[in-house]
């Protein structure tokens, strides 16, 4: 049943050129002074005091443009941007808003200024941030340390691995211990970058509750274990109610256990990885924690591990003297080694930081509360819908915080798929859906997540704009497949995507691959 008011939208379409191309000889948006005569009497001529090697024989090919011009091409390319322009139920990745107050604060020149090598007492508060970030993860972990260098989550699994090899090298046990032990529905970083450290990665089937059988866990561990690698709830929601009996199974054998925390926000302040077992951890700061999250980066995938493995981190760390000063303290020999330059994206820590601050721990636990109830709102309103049913429907338990469904019935019957659906969606305004990390086991998936930040009216639009365009697939199949009409594109193909002849990465080369089409 439709509750919204379906609205009118179109996206801006700007044709907008590139700027190289908008540019015009000697057009300035500002002149830079002429040197004064002080500076010359003093130094003599600045061009000199350049070495002629480093010194450019042509001038940089550089865009021509007024302020103006320049300040209305970004603003139309910004208007033409595909996706978290309007409502975006992201699942896996807890889409949610940036403060704006955390964004002035990085644009500071005390932090994007800042240089990592710096003398540390320059950079005190920094410092001081990071540290106390580190303690603010250690509550809501149990944990003993968190380090900040890994670039993002998958870095975050990679660190994992990276450790798990050092530890149990230092132990004499690495020649034995090659296995690594995951689930079919974990997130892909965790098999990937077992295999990536070298080692041989066993993976378990789900089975009729929807997870491997703690049976299955304990019939491939042995003496070979290194460690196991898993997320809690998987990739589709749903929780392993047995997680601290296989903890403790692969603990047994000498393994050590990786909670992949990246679907963190249904269960802050209620889940400790350090309660259930696990030796080490990890979160999402440029999902979980409000730092902004692009396509690439920046990203933070925060690592925390317990103290019998803080020799293993890698370095450096932030340390606190005894007179409330901070330090980095540089690796020590059994370390991994850097998996990322300098101690990390500070920025994003800093983001991380400040939201967790504002939000305190009532803050956070209502955050988790307003997501299991708005999904649970999602999940009795998607299967009212024809066509939607649930991922592994014979499950009936509710699924806590994130819920994989399937548009199988919908294709099996019009030919219409997920991703059709999908793009003839974002004619409403509604930003493209997830779908499921590869390889799909549940027909056309989708995975919407509201997360805290939606409201009831944003979230039964979404819902809406989904029955409207189910609707459409039944009565004209071939228009829902040839969306989108209201975009800044229309249905473009793949093929061109995976060409190098039709793409660039830099001016030079357009110009060279296309000066016979203009």
């Amino acid at each position: 049943m439709i509750k919204s008011k379906i609205r009118k939208y179109h996206a801006a379409v700007w044709d907008e050129p590139l700027v190289m191309d908008l540019s015009q000889p000697g057009r300035r948006g500002a002149f830079a002074p002429a040197i004064e005569d002080e500076i010359t009497d003093s130094v003599g001529d600045p061009s000199a005091l350049v070495p002629t090697a480093l010194k450019r024989k042509v001038a940089p090919e550089l865009p021509e443009l007024s302020e103006f011009e320049v300040q209305r091409h970004y603003l139309h390319l910004s208007q033409q941007t595909l996706g978290m322009m309007g409502i975006s139920l992201f699942g896996t990745c807890t889409m949610k808003y940036n403060p704006r107050l955390n964004e002035r604060l990085v644009y500071q020149p005390f932090v994007a200024k800042m240089h990592p090598h710096q003398d540390p007492e320059t950079m005190q508060g920094i410092l001081e941030i990071v540290y106390s970030f580190d303690e603010i993860l250690r509550d809501l972990s149990g944990l003993d340390k968190f380090v900040f260098q890994a670039g993002g989550g998958a870095d975050a699994a990679y660190t994992m691995a990276t450790l798990t090899r050092a530890y149990h090298a230092a132990r004499g046990e690495l020649a034995q211990r090659t296995e690594i032990i995951t689930t079919v529905q974990a997130h892909p970083c965790n098999p990937a970058t077992a295999a990536a450290a070298g080692f041989k990665v066993i993976t378990l089937p789900l089975e009729k509750d929807g997870y491997p059988s703690l049976e299955a866990l304990k019939s491939v561990l042995s003496n070979r274990t290194a460690a196991l690698m898993v997320n809690n709830p998987d990739d589709i929601g749903i929780y392993n109610p047995q997680i601290k009996e296989w903890v403790k199974a692969v603990k047994e054998v000498g393994g050590l256990c990786f909670y992949d925390h990246a679907n963190f926000n249904g269960v802050m302040t209620r889940i400790r990885a350090a309660d259930l077992g696990f030796d080490a951890c990890m979160y999402m700061l440029h999902k979980t924690f409000g730092g902004t999250k692009g396509g690439g980066g920046p990203a933070v995938g925060a690592f925390g591990c317990r103290k019998e493995l803080v020799p293993y981190l890698a370095g450096p760390t932030v340390e606190k003297n005894s007179d409330g000063t901070y330090f980095l303290k540089e690796e020590g020999p059994k370390s991994v080694g850097r998996v990322r330059e300098f101690f990390g994206n500070v920025p994003v820590v800093i983001r991380a930081y400040s939201w967790t601050r504002a939000m305190g721990i009532d803050g956070l636990r209502d955050a988790a509360n307003i997501s299991v109830l708005a999904n649970n709102y999602m999940e009795k309103r998607l299967l009212a819908i024809k066509g939607v049913t649930k991922g592994l429907p014979e499950l009936t338990k509710r699924r806590l915080e994130m819920t994989r469904y399937s548009l199988g019935e919908l294709t099996a019957e019009t030919g219409v798929t997920t991703v059709d659906v999908q793009n003839r969606m974002t004619d409403y305004g509604v930003d493209a859906f997830w779908l499921s990390h590869e390889p799909w086991f549940i027909p056309e998936p989708f995975t919407p997540e509201a997360g805290e930040l939606w409201s009831i009216e944003d979230i039964d639009y979404w819902i809406d704009v989904l029955e409207v365009v189910c609707e459409e697939a039944r009565k004209d199949p071939e228009f829902v497949k040839n969306a989108p009409y209201n975009q800044v594109v229309h249905k473009q193909g793949s093929t061109n995507l995976d060409d190098p002849k039709n793409w660039a990465t830099t001016y030079r080369a357009y110009k060279r691959k296309h000066a016979s089409k203009k």
